[in-house]
């Protein structure tokens, strides 16, 4: 029999991925097995292993689900083969969630298991709605009770008559079927009908919805707005803090779904960067990057590279795929000898630093035309110099034009080359685009451009034309307006932050 494994009940946090704690993340990345729960976000799921196996085992409401007692019965049989199971519950594992009956299974069958708490509901969706759960004037306690007792029973009235005024602040869970009674009870036992009340849907999310009224008119107000679970019922005196603390959904791009025709691989650090800012990622990745069909020619410069006294790189992508091919000879920075170093863009000087190089030139301008400028500048009378550019397999010609015509003698090698959509993929974009689930695309190069308006077919124009159309740059924009789209929002300086500020900019208007 392989040796036992081990579980871990990790709290998700609400909403926002970004809430989950460290420990959590250590343990995802490095899971057999994750069970998780319909409320923990998915965006959780990307820092599994490609290799772990991942099952959905939430519990919803009304719909058929995975039974307690089957869902304990996989973390014990996936542990007693050995394996490291995370199940990751959204919240926290041991408040109103069945992590304690989970962990008294797990000891009952001698299976070792760990609690990494996380981030509970009723904390993190208040402070996401604007509304402090104590405070020194307002509230010096605070009670979480659930909407229902064991096995759906509802909690009594008189019961909730009895919690109205022995705490400041009330915290429902799971009670938006009965805040008509909950509410009507709570006042019956001595709150005033004008004690503020509000309801939290779908907490830290873009998603996020909040109705604020009073005791009286609470279920009235989310019924008309059609709030309803996962919801939190929040009563208190605290609540009216709400147009003065609220922070999260005033944000400009709160709410908006943006689609990312990144690479995959590039995709992530996009992702963070919109959901700080309020809005849903849309990974639509409309490219992937690959070698080049003849590799030779890159295996070859970097057999020379001694020759060189420039490299330059004009992406991340470059960056990557050439220190591949080093690591690949046996090889490491060193490799580069004498060899000058630039690069276009703060993104790809980064990716150097990662393989332990600081480019000698970041261009000005994040286009090849500024790099191009900058090392002429360098070149001193003549511009008799050898210069390699490895990069994508088609790309613009201006960096190698400029330098050759300063007298450089230039190696262009393909680096990797970009391939598009299937049909499937294809059909599955237009679909995205023409049903109205996307309020943003973000073209962050013209390779994403060109392969999005390939994939769209004739009719690319029109179809973007029913959503706000990003650029990164002037030559993004150039290339979108070639292919007659028209262009909502550019950024001033180009980078992914650069665009996110210019999209917070125009919505703010």
């Amino acid at each position: 029999m392989a040796d036992v494994g081990k579980v871990y009940l990790v709290g998700a946090g609400p909403g926002d991925p970004t809430l989950l704690t460290v420990r959590g993340l250590s343990l995802l990345q490095r899971a057999d097995c994750v069970l998780y729960d319909a409320l923990s976000h998915p965006g959780i799921l990307s820092h599994c292993r490609p290799d772990a196996l991942l099952r959905n085992v939430g519990k919803r409401g009304g719909s058929i689900s995975p039974s307690q007692g089957w869902i304990t019965e996989q973390l014990i049989s996936l542990a007693q083969e050995g394996r490291h199971v995370v199940r990751l519950k959204g919240g926290d594992s041991y408040l109103f969630a069945r992590g304690a009956e989970e962990a008294e299974a797990l000891a009952r069958a001698g299976v070792p298991f760990e609690v990494v708490p996380g981030l509970s509901s009723p904390v993190g969706t208040s402070a996401y709605a604007g509304i402090p759960l104590t405070h020194r004037d307002l509230s010096s306690s605070v009670t979480f009770i659930t909407g229902s007792d064991k096995e759906g029973k509802e909690w009594s009235d008189d019961a909730w008559r009895k919690l109205a005024t022995a705490t400041d602040t009330i915290c429902v869970l799971m009670g938006m079927r009965r805040i008509r009674e909950i509410t009507r009870a709570v006042v019956d036992g001595g709150r005033s009908e004008s004690t503020p009340a509000a309801v939290v849907q779908w907490g830290a999310r873009p998603e996020q919805r909040v109705v604020a009224g009073t005791l009286a008119d609470i279920a009235d107000l989310a019924s008309e707005a059609g709030l309803s679970n996962p919801a939190v019922i929040v009563i208190g005196e605290v609540v009216s803090l709400r147009e003065t603390l609220r922070w999260f959904d005033r944000q400009p791009l709160f709410s908006k779904r943006v689609l990312v025709p990144r690479a995959e691989h590039q995709a992530a650090s996009t992702a963070q960067a919109i959901r700080e800012r309020g809005a849903e990622p849309v990974l639509f990745p409309v490219i992937q990057i690959e070698a080049p069909e003849d590799p030779e020619p890159l295996r070859g410069a970097v057999e020379r590279l001694s020759e060189y006294d420039w490299v330059l790189f004009t992406s991340p992508n470059g960056v990557q795929r050439f220190f591949d091919e080093v690591a690949a000879q046996g090889c490491d920075a060193r490799a580069l000898g004498g060899a000058k170093v630039g690069v276009i863009g703060p993104k790809t000087g980064q990716s150097l630093r990662q393989h332990g190089i600081n480019a000698d030139l970041v261009a000005k301008d994040f286009v090849g035309e500024a790099l191009a400028e900058a090392v002429i500048a360098q070149l001193g009378e003549g511009g008799a110099v050898r210069v390699l550019i490895p990069r994508a397999l088609v790309a613009r010609e201006e960096l190698p034009n400029a330098l050759r015509a300063a007298g450089a003698t230039v190696d262009v090698v393909p680096a990797y080359r970009t391939v598009g959509l299937d049909a499937e993929g294809q059909a599955e974009l237009s679909r995205l685009l023409r049903g109205g689930g996307v309020d943003v695309v973000l073209f962050t190069s013209s390779s994403t451009v060109t392969h999005t308006c390939d994939a769209l077919g004739a009719d690319a124009a029109e179809v973007l034309s029913k959503v706000t159309v990003a650029s990164i740059g002037p030559v993004t924009t150039d290339t979108l307006k070639s292919r007659g789209v028209a262009v909502k929002v550019m950024a001033s300086v180009y980078t992914v932050d650069g665009i996110l500020d210019a999209l917070d900019a125009y919505f703010s208007k």
